[in-house]
């Protein structure tokens, strides 16, 4: 199987349950993995039959940014199923960071998988 993956992705967005929260956008980081069968872009050296990730990360960014969920499992839910039925991939692993969330710790978050790999 072939995993495209993007790191590190930061987005600002309204996300929390508390009223300061829905005041100030704050930074979440994503890094996701996506199977996605390579082989015959690697044939053919043709972005048709490739994932193209730069439209994949623009679409999750305007997502993203767009969205006032309260909760981070509603919003990430909601990228599986965007990735997953926009892009055709039949596999997906999201971490999503809600940075800032505890302050005692570098990272809060979750992690899901969705679909068959």
């Amino acid at each position: 199987m072939d995993i495209i993956f993007l790191g590190g992705l930061e987005i600002e967005t309204l996300i929390g349950i508390y009223d300061w929260e829905r005041q100030k956008k704050q930074t979440i980081l994503l890094d996701i993995e996506m199977a996605f069968d390579i082989k015959k872009a690697a044939q053919t050296d043709d972005i048709a039959y490739a994932l193209d990730y730069k439209t994949v990360t623009e679409r999750i960014v305007a997502f993203v940014e767009q969205s006032e969920f309260f909760l981070v499992e509603k919003l990430i839910e909601e990228i599986a199923t965007l990735l997953r039925t926009e892009f055709a991939i039949s596999w997906v692993k999201i971490i999503l960071n809600k940075r800032g969330a505890i302050p005692q710790a570098r990272a809060v978050g979750i992690m899901i998988e969705r679909g068959t790999k």
